[in-house]
């Protein structure tokens, strides 16, 4: 090759990196912070036995003074305890927030989180359409101090389609967790009942006993953090998993503001709602691998 020829070869091969450069900077640029907790690949300790199912009904019994969790077996389908081996994954600390979600919403002109009357009426839930309106973005805005709330009222689809954004933005493959994920990142790998351990304190979450009868900003409860360092997987809102259920039902974890004695806050307890479902109680966070993470 010629000193010309390999001149100009160089010169070729340095726009060629400049162009990739350009194609690949504005993503990184503008790729939203996200705080993740490391969860070390290995076995932790899922479901529960016939113990911490009946501390759970206690639980219950005693914050509403009635029996309807035991009488309709709410924790009869979590698995017996057993041993189960993950590998190494990073999960959100938080739920996604409002502010996060925004980004998302400016970006794609996906739909907001909103749900209309009709719809809601359809689902025939105990919250009345009133209460849905605190939590609905009006004329394409967050209501005015949630921006560090998470986001809610957002289905599966809606979850996913965020995730798809994510992974777009960042270059990290990102998605709804798996059921046995977020429980092993809720409780730590060694069974406990309660993301803190095996006594319920209603100090240390967002629930019903406690809490404003609201979600809250996220992380306000440096207290209530798992073996990880993961906040809000107990109380605040449930929250979307990858497991399905059944036909187009998925497992929701974690339970919510809105629960009382919060048997069902526990990282075992599980149960699902349709995919399709903009509720008030639910909310997500996301995972990626670690063997992508920076």
């Amino acid at each position: 090759m010629t000193p010309g020829a390999a001149t100009t070869a160089v010169r070729a091969g340095l726009v060629s990196l400049t162009m990739l450069m350009q194609s690949v900077t504005p993503i990184q640029a503008h790729a939203p912070e996200i705080d993740t907790v490391a969860v070390a690949a290995g076995p932790f300790i899922q479901g529960s036995n016939r113990a911490e199912r009946e501390a759970a009904y206690q639980l219950d019994e005693a914050a509403y003074g009635h029996s309807v969790t035991r009488k309709n077996k709410w924790y009869e389908s979590e698995p017996a305890r057993r041993s189960v081996d993950l590998p190494a994954f990073h999960i959100m600390r938080t739920p996604v927030t409002n502010a996060l979600y925004a980004r998302f919403v400016k970006a794609t002109g996906h739909r907001v989180p909103d749900v209309d009357k009709k719809t809601w009426k359809g689902y025939r839930l105990i919250h009345p359409y009133k209460r849905t309106r605190q939590f609905a973005w009006k004329a394409g805005k967050i209501p005015g101090g949630r921006e560090q709330h998470p986001v809610v009222m957002v289905s599966r689809a809606d979850a996913d389609a965020f995730a798809k954004w994510l992974s777009e933005r960042t270059g990290k493959q990102w998605s709804l967790p798996t059921e046995q994920q977020w429980e092993k990142a809720a409780r730590g790998p060694d069974g406990n009942r309660f993301p803190w351990g095996d006594t319920f304190n209603p100090g240390v979450l967002n629930s019903h006993d406690k809490g404003p009868f609201t979600t809250m900003p996220v992380g306000s409860f440096a207290d209530g953090a798992s073996p990880y360092g993961m906040l809000d997987s107990a109380g605040q809102v449930f929250e979307w998993t990858s497991t399905s259920a059944s036909a187009q039902r998925s497992i929701v974890k974690g339970g919510s503001w809105d629960d009382s004695g919060c048997g069902v806050c526990r990282p075992a307890a599980r149960h699902s709602r349709p995919d399709s479902i903009k509720h008030i109680l639910v909310g997500f966070r996301l995972v990626h691998m670690s063997l992508t993470a920076n």
